[in-house]
């Protein structure tokens, strides 16, 4: 067992934090032979909450935890990270506008942005997680220039998992069966979930998804919507937000990007769009096909579109957008 990698998880005492923490700790997400520091950051009225949870990962006497260290300083949280996994942002609150939510988390990413840049290794991997993450995403990078953006991701690999199992579910097989979905753009009800390049095995068979499921009115509609309406049915149904799944989707998220993706797979994650060959604008925060090796991601080149995709695609590139127009003015005045 080589050095401990500094891993911080932000708003650590949160129900997300709560599913991902043992998950991280356990040698899930790093692997079974790698020790980790883990540093949990929260807001000040919650550092009660945190002690406690601070206890229970002691008392989960796991072997790779080598220290936890809990704070609300972000000089203490951000110093010589390996990963940042940013889930701590300020939930949208009953009447509140999208642009009220945009302002406070403008605040909090340009301050943790700041804080990255001055404090991380310069090869720190950063995955932010709060809502509305491309753009939170986004402003964070911009605060941090002496990082490169490549190591900049946002989650949707949520939305991913959530596309791969509705297919394993409509075809009666396991969500391993199902490979190269893709979420297109951001992580809202705009997303598009794409499985005209994906894969199933059925009996054996590697075939289309359009091919195997024969189906294309529910493909193009249900599917679709019960994909990008996920989070809020969850919502509805259990008076919280998805908390376990998207542990677990974290957790594939970044031992993707430290392990690398199976070859012939890709994953979708917000990503710098600069460079892509998919005709979205430069300099937004959009998920895509990648394939990830020696900790470095790549766009999935070469992929058809039809005129379906390219308006779904088109729509939601559009929302980015507007969100980071409205984002970077608030950023020059925080």
């Amino acid at each position: 067992q080589g050095e401990p990698i500094r891993v911080l998880v932000t708003g650590a005492a949160g129900q997300i934090a709560y599913s991902l923490l043992y998950s991280i700790a356990k040698g899930d997400v790093f692997g079974k032979e790698q020790p980790l520091i883990l540093v949990l950051l929260d807001i000040t009225p919650m550092m009660t909450v945190l002690e406690g949870v601070v206890m229970e990962l002691q008392d989960c006497a796991l072997p790779l935890l080598r220290e936890v260290i809990s704070t609300d300083k972000e000089e203490v949280a951000f110093k010589d990270l390996d990963v940042a996994i940013l889930v701590g942002s300020m939930p949208r609150r009953e009447g509140m506008e999208r642009k009220d939510l945009l302002k406070a988390n403008v605040k909090i990413f340009k301050s943790q942005g700041t804080a990255l840049d001055k404090y991380a290794k310069k090869t720190v991997k950063v995955v932010v997680v709060g809502n509305p993450a491309n753009t939170n995403c986004l402003i964070a990078s911009k605060s941090a220039p002496s990082i490169p953006k490549e190591n900049f991701s946002c989650l949707t690999r949520l939305d991913h998992n959530r596309a791969k199992s509705q297919i394993a579910l409509k075809l009666g097989v396991t969500s391993n069966d199902v490979k190269n979905v893709i979420i297109w753009g951001n992580h809202s009800s705009t997303q598009y979930p794409d499985v005209n390049h994906a894969k199933v095995n059925v009996k054996g068979k590697e075939v289309g998804v359009y091919e195997a499921i024969k189906d294309d009115s529910w493909l193009k509609g249900d599917f679709i919507l019960t994909v990008q309406q996920r989070g809020a049915a969850v919502i509805k149904a259990r008076k919280l937000s998805s908390a376990m799944s998207a542990a677990k989707a974290i957790c594939d998220h970044v031992r993707d990007i430290w392990f690398g993706t199976p070859a012939g797979e890709f994953v979708s994650m917000g990503v710098i769009s600069d460079g892509n060959s998919y005709g979205v604008p430069e300099d937004l925060l959009y998920s895509f096909p990648v394939v990830i090796k020696d900790k470095t991601w790549k766009f999935v080149e070469g992929l058809p579109i039809n005129d379906f995709s390219r308006e779904k695609m088109d729509l939601t590139a559009k929302e980015l957008a507007e969100e980071k127009e409205t984002a970077v003015e608030f950023l020059s005045s925080a």
